[in-house]
Parts: C-alpha cells; structure tokens; sequence
C-alpha cells in the first residue's frame, strides 16, 4: 500500500507523518492488495476558530475495485487520526464482508447447478 501525506493549514512534521504512516499502514490486514493507494489530509478547517473541533483527518483508498473514503474531526489532531482509522476500517471490513457473502452465493448456485438441483425453483 503507498500512502500520500498532504498537510493544509499545519507543517507537516516527521512526527505526525510517522503517526499516520503507522496508523494507515496498520490497514494492510484488512487489505490484500498491494496496488491500493492511500490519500491522507490532515489539517486544521480554519485559522480563526480556537476551540472546537478545529483538525481534520480525511483518508481516501483507491485501487484494485476499492473505493473507500472517510473523514473526522475533533480538537486534536492525533485523535482525529486514530477516529478516521477507526471508520475507514470498518468500511473495509465491511466491504470485505459484502465480497465474501456474493462469492459464497455464487458458490452455492453453481454447487446446485452441477449436483443438478433447480435452486431458482421457489419451494412452497
């Protein structure tokens, strides 16, 4: 997986572009592919808002059939991060759900087709 770092409305220091490497990377378990790319913004939405939920996150995979995209904020920037991570996991993990069970249906009509059973046969 290769992540792209951009940073809007704050310098992008080492220590905060090794955070979001070793959070985003930690989403290679849930992925297989090693062609998706990661698309990671990290900033503040305004300069003239002191309190509040002040830093975004925004994490957008593209890349083998995937198109996965989340965003959050909150009042620090590292929990932002972690929260975003959060919600772009389980978008993958859902996904990954989703292929599953179309892949075990097919699996299932193709298993009736050769034992010759008509499974599109409604049964009363």
């Amino acid at each position: 997986m290769r992540i792209n770092i951009k940073a809007t409305g704050i310098e992008l220091t080492p220590a905060i572009s090794e955070y979001v490497n070793k959070k985003v990377g930690a989403l290679g378990k849930y992925l297989n592919n090693k062609d998706i790319v990661a698309q990671v913004e990290v900033g503040r939405n305004t300069r003239h808002h002191k309190t509040g939920e002040v830093f975004m996150a925004e994490v957008h995979l593209t890349g083998a059939g995937l198109d996965l995209y989340a965003v959050s904020e909150h009042s620090d920037l590292y929990a932002a991060i972690d929260l975003v991570k959060d919600e772009i996991a389980r978008s993958a993990v859902q996904q990954k759900g989703k292929r599953e069970t179309l892949a075990r249906r097919g699996a299932k009509i193709i298993k009736g087709m050769m034992k010759g059973f008509n499974i599109f046969k409604r049964r009363p």
